[in-house]
């Protein structure tokens, strides 16, 4: 097991645990260099690097970018930039506004089919009202009792060509990378099987991301299983991108893993969080049965 997690999310963007919180559930399951990615947001990341301090844990900047590509939605992560960096603040800000337009039509859509009051329900679930999402409506649907977990809300609501899905524009590809790489960070593409696309477009899509400047992609994920590991190891192998790792951890039960543990990377990966915490530096993680 690897004691790195660097894709997690807390209540500031669409998970449900506040950022301390988060960060305790990783070091106590070992986790030595650590990541908060919310959606589009950094405001929790001052109170996840005070928490990891207090730990003793090392931690590293994070965020992850909706972005538009073609009529597929992608999500990149960031990692050890310049949070106050201006030019990615100003970007993510823009990516949060349409955010709340995005719901109102996802509700209006949703009572078509006889779903009254979504907006209402989705917001009581979110803390940060600014990122309101697909995960805060499934919440709602879950807990009225519509479908039983959040999994068959997505598949029977929220994907493309179900009632609640809504077209809208996010960052594009090459913005998002340019937010990232220019505030001295690394862009990751985010969980690459969860993406619909066949070969061919997904190796346009590879080639394209590394012209662009991105440099990592997620080998081992929260919703990678492992011929899903060993696929995109060799893929980053093949196109020379950094190897990365991380649960994409939103709550309990809802899942992917607890934090703070992944499995290895394939072997010839080269990890991305080198970078951070050097291969000398890290120490077999604790028991966690």
């Amino acid at each position: 097991m690897t004691p790195v997690d660097l894709h997690c999310h807390s209540n500031h963007s669409d998970g449900l645990l506040p950022a301390r919180e988060v960060v305790r559930k990783a070091h106590a399951r070992g986790c030595q260099l650590f990541a908060l990615t919310d959606h589009d947001e950094t405001r929790g990341l001052a109170e996840a690097e005070d928490e990891a301090a207090l730990l003793g844990m090392k931690f590293i900047n994070g965020v992850e970018i909706s972005v538009s590509w073609g009529k597929h939605i992608l999500h990149i992560v960031g990692l050890g930039f310049d949070r106050h960096n201006e030019a990615l603040l100003a970007g993510l800000a823009t990516v949060r506004s349409g955010r709340g337009e995005r719901a109102e039509r996802m509700a209006r859509e949703l009572d078509k089919v006889g779903l009254h009051g979504t907006l209402a329900g989705a917001q009581q679930y979110a803390d940060n009202p600014a990122i309101l999402s697909r995960a805060h409506f499934a919440r709602h649907l879950v807990n009225t009792g519509v479908c039983k977990d959040m999994g068959t809300v997505f598949k029977r609501y929220l994907v493309r060509g179900k009632p609640g899905f809504v077209e809208h524009e996010w960052a594009r590809l090459h913005e998002a990378i340019e937010w990232i790489t220019g505030a001295g960070g690394i862009a990751v593409l985010a969980h690459p099987a969860r993406y619909e696309m066949g070969n061919e477009t997904l190796r346009v899509l590879l080639t394209e991301y590394k012209r662009l400047g991105g440099q990592a992609i997620e080998v081992v994920s929260g919703c990678h299983g492992i011929p899903d590991a060993a696929r995109f190891g060799r893929l980053a192998q093949e196109f020379g991108f950094l190897a990365s790792c991380g649960t994409d951890y939103h709550a309990t039960g809802e899942g992917a893993r607890e934090p703070g543990l992944n499995p290895d990377l394939p072997m010839d990966c080269v990890p991305v969080w080198h970078r951070w915490l050097p291969p000398e530096a890290m120490h077999s993680p604790i028991s966690v049965g």
